[in-house]
């Protein structure tokens, strides 16, 4: 894991150059897919996206309630980010008093974005994503044993003036095991006149020994002005039966001078 967080902090200082990769206009969120947008909050800008979540997986049942990722433009080149989610996992008891329900903060996710290349030719425009996660800022229920950290390469190429195809490749620990799972996203996105947007989505993982998830998804948002959204979206698991989630929420900036 040194290895890595040294290979990418060389990638790093390699990277530095003049770039305008602020966002200007209407507002890019990364919401309501799972494929990070590589666009920078807009400079001295507070950023909200929230969400509200169902999901099934392995025979549970998760409400998120909410999910909230916040934003600030820190510079034209980079962006503070805060992620927190609290939940509620209903668990099937084999006894007849029924199910049992925890509720709680998962561990907070403390990063930023730093805006890396602007588009040019087949070169995309990329950044990079990173957080921690300490294991103990979180409710007693859902802390973990270890630090959980993890990055993503945002990607994005222009295909025509009103669609998109975004990428993502990182990791993420899990807090409880050293090895990482290696994730990747892919993302079509269409831009539907001037106020909706639409995609359609496979992401998924893999870890060192263990079999590979892939999932896909499609979801709608639209802005109701440069500076707010509403989004749904739904997924399901391409690998395993009742594995799916449907999510609602909303993003909004302003400015934080």
């Amino acid at each position: 894991m040194t290895k890595t967080i040294a290979l990418y902090g060389v990638m790093l200082l390699c990277s530095l150059q003049t770039l305008q990769a602020q966002q200007e206009g209407k507002m890019e969120t990364d919401r309501p897919d799972q494929t990070e947008s590589p666009y920078i909050t807009k400079l001295k800008y507070l950023q909200g996206e929230i969400g509200f979540n169902i999901e099934k997986a392995n025979g549970l049942t998760t409400l998120v309630h909410p999910t909230a990722l916040w934003k600030y433009g820190l510079s034209k080149r980079f962006e503070l980010r805060l992620i927190t989610q609290v939940i509620s996992v209903k668990t099937p008891l084999i006894i007849p008093a029924g199910n049992t329900i925890n509720t709680g903060l998962l561990p907070v996710q403390l990063g930023g974005k730093l805006a890396l290349f602007e588009e040019k030719g087949l070169l995309p425009k990329t950044s990079l994503l990173f957080h921690v996660a300490p294991a103990k800022l979180a409710s007693k229920k859902f802390q973990a044993q270890k630090w959980a950290p993890n990055f993503r390469f945002s990607m994005q190429n222009s295909l025509s003036k009103n669609i998109s195809l975004g990428y993502n490749l990182g990791a993420e620990w899990d807090g409880e095991s050293d090895t990482p799972f290696w994730i990747y996203t892919l993302a079509t996105g269409f831009n539907l006149g001037s106020k909706w947007y639409t995609y359609t989505e496979v992401f998924g993982s893999v870890r060192n020994k263990e079999h590979a998830e892939h999932n896909a998804d499609i979801g709608f948002a639209y802005s109701i002005n440069d500076d707010l959204r509403a989004d749904i979206s739904s997924g399901l698991s391409l690998m395993e039966k009742n594995n799916w989630y449907v999510a609602v929420g909303v993003s909004f900036r302003f400015s934080a001078k």
